[in-house]
C-alpha cells in the first residue's frame, strides 16, 4: 500500500524517461511535479539496456507504458536487468494484457513477465485488468482511470442513425473485415440507419466491389488529425478488435458524446459502463448476428452528451496526483536503499 509522504520529501521536480517519450495518454497522466526527459525517438533509446546504463544518472524513474512490442523476449528480459543494476525505479503501466499487433500472445506475455517482476509499482487502467494482472503474475496494480483526450467540438455536429466502423485503426485485429462490415451494416439498417466504414489511405474495402454498392453503406478516409471529430459525427461507434484490453478510441467517444458498441474481449466493458457488447473474442470467434443486434440495440438508445469537462478534468487532476505519488515514493524508497 503506498503512503503520502510530507511535502519536505517531495524533490521539486522528478526527471522521467517516459516509454513512449510522447503519447496522448502519457501527456495527459504526467503530473506537474514532473519533467519528462529525452530524445525524442521511435523506438526509445531507453529501451537499449547500454543506453539505460550509460544516461542512468539523467533520470530518476521510468515509467513503461508501451511502444515495446517489436523487442524480442531476451531483448526485454536483458533490459530489465539493466533497470536492476542501474537502480533506476521502475513502474509500469498495463495498457495491453494482449497485444493486438501481434498474432499470437506467447511475445507480450514474455514481456509483460519481465516488466511486472522488474517493476516497483505497476498501475493499469481497469478493475477486471487489475485482477487479471494478480492472477497471472502475482503483482498488484494500482487501478487509475483513463483520462480525457479529446474534447467535443462545438462546430461537429452528430447525425443520427450514422454508425462507424474503422477497419484501419492502426494496433488492431480484424480477422474476418468483410464479415463485420456486412454485420455492421445489417444492424445500422435494420436500425434505421447507416454505416460509415472508415479506410486508412490506400486500403481495400474488405467483400470486393459488391459489397461497396451495397445500399446504406459509405466509405470515408479515416484522417488521423481529425479523428476525433469523425468520431464525434457518430451516433454509433463500433470497435472491430477481437483481442485487446483497454481501447482509447472509446475514450474519444465518452469525451465526444458518441455510443460505443465494443467487442467481448478484454475490459472495455469497465472502462465505460455504457457500451453495448457484441461478441467478438479469441476463444469464441466473431459473432456477427450478436454485433447485428448490438449495433440495432444502440440505435435504439438516445445519443449521450459529451463527457461533462469539470469531471474530466477533475478526473485528470486525481489520475495526476496518483501519478506524483507513485513517483516521490520509489524515488524515496530508492533514497532509502541506497
Amino acid at each position: 500500500m503506498m503512503h503520502a509522504l510530507p511535502p519536505s520529501a517531495s524533490p521539486a521536480r522528478i526527471r522521467i524517461a517516459t516509454v513512449p517519450h510522447a503519447d496522448p495518454y502519457v501527456d495527459a497522466v504526467l503530473p506537474a511535479s514532473a519533467v519528462r526527459v529525452g530524445p525524442w525517438h521511435d523506438p526509445s533509446p531507453w529501451l537499449d539496456p547500454a543506453y539505460l546504463t550509460a544516461h542512468a544518472g539523467l533520470v530518476d524513474v521510468v515509467h513503461v507504458h508501451a511502444a515495446y512490442g517489436h523487442l524480442p523476449e531476451d531483448e526485454v528480459v536483458s533490459w530489465t536487468e539493466a533497470v536492476r543494476r542501474t537502480g533506476v525505479p521502475l513502474v509500469v503501466t498495463v495498457h495491453q494484457l494482449r497485444d493486438p499487433a501481434q498474432p499470437a500472445r506467447h511475445r507480450h506475455d514474455a514481456h509483460l513477465a519481465a516488466l511486472l517482476a522488474t517493476a516497483e509499482v505497476v498501475l493499469t487502467l481497469t478493475p477486471g485488468a487489475a485482477d487479471e494482472i494478480a492472477e497471472r503474475f502475482g503483482r498488484t496494480a494500482i487501478v487509475v482511470a483513463h483520462p480525457s483526450v479529446a474534447a467535443a467540438d462545438p462546430d461537429t455536429g452528430a447525425e443520427r442513425g450514422l454508425v462507424g466502423l474503422s477497419l484501419g485503426t492502426p494496433g488492431t485485429a480484424v480477422p474476418e473485415p468483410a464479415a463485420m462490415v456486412r454485420a455492421a451494416l445489417s444492424g445500422a439498417v435494420s436500425g434505421g440507419g447507416r454505416l460509415r466504414v472508415f479506410l486508412e489511405p490506400g486500403q481495400a474495402l474488405p467483400g470486393g466491389a459488391e459489397l461497396g454498392r451495397a445500399e446504406g453503406l459509405e466509405v470515408v478516409t479515416r484522417d488521423r488529425a481529425r479523428w476525433a471529430a469523425q468520431l464525434q459525427e457518430l451516433h454509433v461507434a463500433v470497435l472491430p478488435e477481437r483481442c485487446g484490453t483497454h481501447s482509447r478510441d472509446l475514450e474519444v467517444c465518452r469525451d465526444v458524446g458518441t455510443r460505443v458498441v465494443a467487442p467481448s474481449c478484454g475490459w472495455f466493458a469497465d472502462q465505460w459502463s455504457d457500451v453495448v457488447v457484441y461478441g467478438n473474442d479469441e476463444e469464441r470467434g466473431f459473432d456477427p448476428v450478436s454485433l447485428g443486434v448490438a449495433v440495432g440495440a444502440a440505435l435504439a438508445r438516445p445519443m449521450p452528451r459529451p463527457a461533462d469537462r469539470a469531471w474530466r478534468d477533475g478526473q485528470r487532476a486525481a489520475v495526476q496526483a496518483v501519478h506524483e505519488q507513485v513517483y516521490d515514493q520509489v524515488v524515496a524508497d530508492r533514497v532509502v536503499r541506497v
